[in-house]
């Protein structure tokens, strides 16, 4: 395993973090897995046992199931490891079950440790952006938080550029703990994270941990082309996260991932993990799976090394538009570029 510091904390954290989203199996979680202690405990310790000192859930998976699970199975030697959790996302037909009101914040954070057995979430992630509550409410509902050492980092996650400099611009202002990190939805097929996302990470000192970073399965190769979806999969029982706005490209961008794999003798899954853990600002990439195999997969991403044509074919196959007014950008500042505009621009240097 390999360790990166989070943005600009001190903080070391593997580059592979395990995601619970899989355990408990309540509700519409059931589509994705449903593992009960017995095999999340195996597939914890072997998750351990290869260097992962991260483990990544939420107080809506499964509906709070996964963060008692987690916590059972890390009972014991939660001191070993890092946990983050979440809160904003609706838990339950209350008025205030949902949101970044300083009542909920707190009363979920408290729930979790609870859930989780544990005295204090190391990040804790702002779930979904709430536009109906102050930023300033939030931010100081987790400083309180963090002053009673319930909280050791905040990060937000799925927030657009403008909320994540907001928020910061409020601690700034505010004097208030900033984001240490985001975690965002960020593939090979999905790249839009580079126009704004990447170069706010790289110029604000942001960890980025990825989540679903092989598209929810689809990025494998064991989804193909003409073929039908295989039954074992979340796509097959109804999942439909993340949105795939252009089928034929994805197909596309899977067959390169194939062939890229062949020449190195490894899975289209490890070249799909490999090139994210090159991007700018990357800290970790958070990867679940249904059985030892898919995970002894993922690790062994760490290690592959892509060369020059690897990258030239699989950026081809999976650019995006150069919009506006990044095409604006390039024709007339691109000798004043920092490196936050290269963690978009660098790639288009020749569109």
């Amino acid at each position: 395993m390999k360790y990166r510091t989070l943005g600009r904390t001190g903080l070391k954290v593997s580059v592979i973090t395990m995601g619970t989203f899989s355990f408990g199996g309540r509700g519409d979680f059931a589509m994705v897995g449903n593992q009960g202690v017995d095999e999340a405990r195996r597939l914890v310790d072997l998750c351990i046992d290869n260097g992962v000192n991260l483990f990544d859930t939420a107080n809506m998976y499964s509906l709070g199931r996964a963060e008692e699970i987690l916590g059972e199975v890390l009972d014991g030697r939660r001191d070993q490891v890092l946990v983050t959790s979440k809160a904003r996302m609706r838990i339950g037909e209350g008025p205030n079950d949902e949101g970044y009101s300083r009542y909920h914040l707190i009363r979920e954070c408290e729930r979790s440790l609870k859930r989780l057995r544990t005295d204090h979430i190391d990040i804790y992630y702002m779930h979904e952006w709430d536009g109906k509550t102050p930023v300033d409410e939030m931010l100081a509902a987790l400083d309180t938080l963090v002053t009673q050492g319930k909280v050791r980092y905040i990060g937000c996650s799925n927030f657009s550029g403008w909320h994540v400099m907001k928020s910061l611009a409020v601690s700034e202002r505010d004097r208030r703990p900033r984001f240490a990190t985001q975690q965002i939805h960020y593939t090979l097929e999905a790249r839009e994270a580079e126009y704004e996302l990447l170069p706010i990470s790289v110029d604000q000192g942001l960890g980025v941990l990825v989540w679903s970073p092989l598209a929810a399965g689809l990025l494998t190769g064991k989804h193909r082309r003409g073929q039908e979806t295989p039954k074992d999969t979340r796509q097959f029982a109804g999942w439909t996260e993340p949105p795939i706005r252009d089928v034929e490209r994805l197909w596309d961008i899977v067959e390169v991932l194939v062939a890229v794999g062949e020449r190195h003798n490894v899975s289209a899954a490890q070249v799909a993990l490999a090139w994210l853990l090159e991007r700018p600002a990357i800290s970790s990439l958070v990867v679940g799976g249904r059985n030892e195999a898919q995970f002894r997969d993922n690790f062994a991403a760490v290690d592959l090394e892509l060369t020059n044509q690897d990258r030239a074919e699989l950026h081809a196959v999976s650019k995006l538009p150069f919009i506006y007014p990044y095409w604006h950008q390039r024709n007339f500042a691109k000798d004043s570029f920092c490196a936050a505009d290269l963690a978009l621009h660098a790639d288009y240097a020749e569109e």
